[in-house]
C-alpha cells in the first residue's frame, strides 16, 4: 500500500475538495488534516486521536478507513504482548480455555440476587421474632416505642449496575467498553452540542482523549482529571478509578 497521507491527499484532490471544506464537514482542524496528509503524526494529540481522525477522514473521502487504520497500526504502533507470544503458548492457552468450564454471563448477577435475598430474609426473620419474653408481658403503654418503629425498617439493596452520562465541553474522543469487551461507544469524536449516548452496565471501561467532558456516574457529578495522554477509567456501581491504558479489554 502507498503512504497513508498520499492516499488521502490524492483522493481529496481527485474530488477537488479544499482542506477548509474537509475541516468544516468533519470537524477536524485543518492543521491536523495537513499533518495526516504529511504523515507528521507527532503533531497530533496522540495515537488514539490519529486513528479516530483517520476513520473520519477516510469515511468522508469514501476510502476504506479500516484499511487505513490497520496500516497505521502496522507502521507506527508497537505490537502488543499477545501478538509477539510464541504460537505454542497461544495454542496452549486456547486449549486451557476450552477445557476450563465457563460460567454463563448471568451467573454473577444471579449470585448477587441470591445474596440480597438472603440478607432480606435474615432481616425479616429478626424483625418478626418480636420482643423478648420479659417485655411481652408488659402493658402496651409501657413498651418502648422503638420496638414498634423497628417493624417498618427496610434494607436498601446495593446497585448492581453503573450508569454513565457524558456532556462534551469541547472536542473529545470517547470509547466505552462493557465488562464483557463489547464496544458501547466505538471510538467516536464528539463536539460541543452533540449528544453522547448514556450507557448502563455492571462494569464500564471508559477511554477519553482529554478531560473536555462533564461526567455523571449514577446521577452524581464526577470530576475528570486532565492528563497529558488519554484518560482511562474503570466504573463500577461502587467506585470510579483510573486504570492503565494497557488493561484489557482495550478500546482501540
Amino acid at each position: 500500500m502507498t503512504d497513508i497521507g498520499s492516499t488521502l491527499r490524492e483522493a481529496r484532490m481527485r474530488e477537488r475538495i479544499d482542506i477548509s471544506e474537509v475541516e468544516a464537514r468533519t470537524k477536524i482542524r485543518a492543521k491536523y488534516l495537513r499533518a495526516i496528509e504529511n504523515e507528521e503524526w507527532d503533531l497530533l494529540p496522540g495515537p488514539v486521536y490519529a486513528k479516530s481522525f483517520l476513520r473520519t477522514y477516510g469515511d468522508f473521502l469514501g476510502l476504506d478507513s479500516r484499511m487505513l487504520i490497520d496500516e497505521f497500526k502496522h507502521r507506527y504502533e508497537r505490537p502488543s504482548d499477545h501478538e509477539i507470544r510464541p504460537a505454542s503458548t497461544i495454542a496452549r492457552e486456547r486449549e486451557r480455555r476450552r477445557r476450563t468450564p465457563r460460567l454463563p454471563s448471568w451467573a454473577p448477577i444471579a449470585l448477587v440476587v441470591i445474596v440480597i435475598l438472603g440478607v432480606l430474609y435474615a432481616v425479616g426473620s429478626a424483625t418478626q421474632s418480636g420482643p423478648t419474653s420479659s417485655s411481652a408481658h408488659r402493658p402496651a403503654h409501657h413498651r418502648p416505642r422503638h420496638h414498634r418503629a423497628a417493624a417498618g425498617t427496610t434494607t436498601v439493596a446495593k446497585p448492581t449496575n453503573v450508569s454513565l452520562k457524558l456532556v462534551p465541553t469541547s472536542t473529545v474522543y470517547v470509547c466505552l467498553v462493557n465488562g464483557a469487551g463489547a464496544k458501547l461507544i466505538d471510538e467516536r469524536t464528539f463536539t460541543v452540542g452533540e449528544q453522547i449516548p448514556a450507557e448502563t452496565a455492571p462494569t464500564l471501561l471508559l477511554t477519553l482523549g482529554n478531560a473536555s467532558v462533564q461526567m455523571k456516574v449514577n446521577g452524581k457529578p464526577v470530576p475528570v482529571t486532565p492528563s497529558s495522554s488519554a484518560i482511562r477509567l474503570l466504573l463500577t456501581p461502587s467506585s470510579v478509578k483510573p486504570i492503565p491504558l494497557s488493561q484489557t479489554p482495550t478500546c482501540p
